[in-house]
């Protein structure tokens, strides 16, 4: 990723190429490997992403533009995930940029609906229009909900905006990065009561990149010492409760709730798995709402969350150790990738200063109003290769006819007499794909034959016997 900095200072062409070099020589790759690519940016004209790549290499490859607000980048990985899995391509580049203008968002048509005018129908109904920024209202507002429902208090968006700004001095790519105290962060100018201009994200200009390639690519090109896994990943966006009068529910808890359960329940983790968050806080009352969206602590938990320091070093958890959007900046179509290129780096330990210690699980959450919303979890090595995974298998293995092999990111067990062994060992079928998928077929999530169709899954020897295991179930 390029450095985020203030609007005007370099144009989208130069800042991908720069995002793309990195991603390149990062995984050792060629762009002529790219099959694909998946270009995420909100302001500008259409096929801003062939002016992006054309630079690159002039391949042909298919190129999708993609607009979906806030959450525009990570959507451009989503899309990405989504075709390798269903077998469309094996390498894909998800790049995400933005080139923005100074200020406060703002609509850029008036002669058309705005995808906002139903959640401004409900703020101004429920809560009155004040002379602020919109966006700054519909997050404020959450905010002033949050602090009469929970008994949180504005000293507790305090600490996150003085947290996040102090996180950002470890980041030499963040736009800003300068620590405040309290003080500073509360006497800075007022832009929506309680937020001042140190709880808000600025406008800024940026790109990321990043490679995400099959299991049978990384195996083949030998990736496996560099790769890092997506574990899960699921969009959403807004369901009813989102116009239920709760500003907190505008501003889309609802569908962070979602797709976090969602992820956790995929991954056959929960939170307590993981070690690092970036979290979208495009405002602090984001952030705040979010650690219980996400499952972080329980609903109305976030204040204490955050008095006992468990949102940063030395806590339970280290939530956006690059500064997040606050102080790293926001350009709109790279802020999702940048949270992966982040979490990328903290999973293999390549953080520098801003190193989470024993960070093996990373939660990446990016949001967009209007809505949308886009919650991962990565890992350097599966955790479930050395717990979930061979759980599930221990907890088949009375169930199932032996000798069966089944494979994943470089590892081998066989399930025989009703045991689980790890290597080597003869089977009459060896069932093969990414973990995501071996956990949802042995645990009946997903059926084989249509796994196996789709070249999710993988079968050597035996296919009718494989294709039967779920009856033994």
């Amino acid at each position: 990723m390029t450095k985020f900095d203030k609007p005007g200072q370099r144009d989208y062409p130069e800042l991908c190429a720069e995002a793309v070099k990195q991603a390149m020589g990062d995984s050792g790759l060629q762009y002529t490997d790219v099959e694909q690519a998946c270009c995420g940016y909100v302001y500008g004209d259409s096929t801003c992403g062939q002016r992006a790549l054309y630079q690159m290499g002039l391949t042909g490859i298919p190129v999708y533009n993609v607009n979906n607000n806030c959450a525009t980048g990570s959507t451009a990985l989503f899309m990405a995930k989504q075709l390798i899995e269903g077998g469309m391509a094996h390498c894909i580049l998800a790049l995400g940029f933005e080139k923005m203008e100074r200020g406060s968002l703002k609509a850029q048509y008036q002669d058309r609906a705005n995808p906002m005018e139903l959640h401004v129908a409900v703020l101004a109904e429920q809560f009155g229009v004040e002379p602020a920024p919109m966006t700054a209202q519909l997050f404020g507002q959450a905010g002033r909900e949050h602090n009469r429902k929970y008994g949180s208090t504005p000293g507790h968006l305090d600490k996150i905006a003085w947290k996040n700004h102090k996180h950002s001095t470890n980041n030499e790519l963040a736009q800003f990065q300068r620590e405040y105290s309290l003080e500073e962060i509360r006497k800075a100018k007022m832009i929506f009561e309680p937020m001042t201009l140190l709880h808000c994200c600025p406008t800024s200009d940026g790109a990321a990149a990043a490679l995400l390639v099959s299991e049978e690519f990384m195996q083949k090109r030998g990736l496996m010492d560099r790769a890092v896994r997506i574990l899960a990943m699921e969009m959403a966006t807004d369901g009813p409760q989102v116009f239920s009068g709760s500003a907190i529910e505008l501003i889309g808890a609802g569908m962070t709730r979602m797709a976090a359960q969602k992820v956790f329940r995929k991954a056959g983790l929960t939170p307590n798995d993981v070690q690092v968050v970036e979290l979208h806080d495009c405002f602090s009352a984001n952030e705040l709402v979010s650690y219980e969206a996400l499952g972080l602590c329980p609903e109305g938990g976030a204040a204490q969350m955050i008095d006992r320091g468990d949102n940063t070093y030395g806590g339970r958890y280290v939530v956006n150790p690059s500064g997040g959007l606050l102080s790293k900046g926001h350009p709109l179509g790279a802020t999702g990738i940048a949270q992966c290129v982040e979490l990328v780096r903290q999973v293999r330990g390549q953080a520098g200063k801003r190193q989470v210690p024993g960070a093996r699980v990373g939660l990446q959450h990016n949001v967009g109003l209007g809505g949308a919303v886009v919650v991962a979890l990565y890992a350097r090595d599966s955790p479930s290769s050395g717990s979930s995974l061979i759980a599930l298998l221990e907890s088949v293995a009375p169930r199932v006819e032996g000798p069966i092999a089944v494979e994943t990111g470089g590892k081998r067990w066989v399930i025989q007499g009703g045991k689980v062994t790890e290597g080597a060992g003869k089977a009459e079928c060896t069932l093969s794909g990414d973990e995501q998928t071996l956990q949802a077929v042995l645990s009946g999530k997903e059926d084989a034959q249509a796994a196996f169709l789709k070249g999710a899954l993988k079968v050597k020897g035996n296919v009718g016997l494989a294709l039967k295991i779920q009856s033994k179930l």
